[in-house]
């Protein structure tokens, strides 16, 4: 598959897929070169039925940061003024947000919780970017520092990346990454 038709495969993916689709054109995609990387990426959802689509949106949620030497900050969200914020991802354990993501995505509780998002702000990396084995490909992968999960990520063409979240005991969530 060309460039092309990835992109446009992701983008009918973003409106929404199942499962097996998105894992099978996860799979269809080449690796990702950690090196080449570096910088400031947009984050989307895509859709594939999993407790936390449409979450991290409903929040600000912005993308994510790879740095020279492989730290990366996994989540960042704008904030509310123009910039991005980096968030610790331990301050919100998966469990408990997958528990509360129904919640989390109604309007009026998004609009109470995102002025609470910057307690919760980092200046530290809070991941680390390497490749990885995933899936019979080695691969850029973003492992937390501190919680059980790895974005495996695949490149659609040099500045879209589709991702996938495994964490430990839950189905995979997927993410589109845009390089900003």
């Amino acid at each position: 598959m060309d460039p092309s038709s990835r992109r446009a495969t992701l983008r009918r993916a973003e409106q929404g897929t199942t499962p097996a689709a998105a894992l099978a054109l996860f799979d269809a995609l080449p690796a990702a070169d950690p090196g080449a990387l570096v910088g400031t990426w947009r984050g989307s959802g895509v859709p594939t039925g999993h407790p936390l689509d449409g979450t991290l949106e409903a929040l600000g949620w912005y993308g994510k940061r790879f740095l020279d030497g492989g730290d990366a900050h996994p989540l960042l969200f704008d904030d509310g003024r123009g910039g991005v914020l980096a968030l610790n991802p331990a301050l919100a354990p998966l469990g408990l947000v997958v528990r509360v993501a129904p919640l989390l995505r109604r309007p009026g509780v998004a609009r109470l919780v995102r002025p609470a998002l910057p307690a919760a702000r980092t200046r530290w990396p809070r991941a680390r970017l390497r490749s990885t084995a995933y899936r019979g490909v080695v691969s850029a992968t973003m492992t937390y520092d501190a919680q059980p999960i790895d974005d495996h990520l695949r490149a659609v063409d040099d500045d879209t990346l589709l991702g996938l979240m495994d964490a430990r005991g839950r189905r995979p969530f997927f993410f589109a990454l845009r390089r900003t």
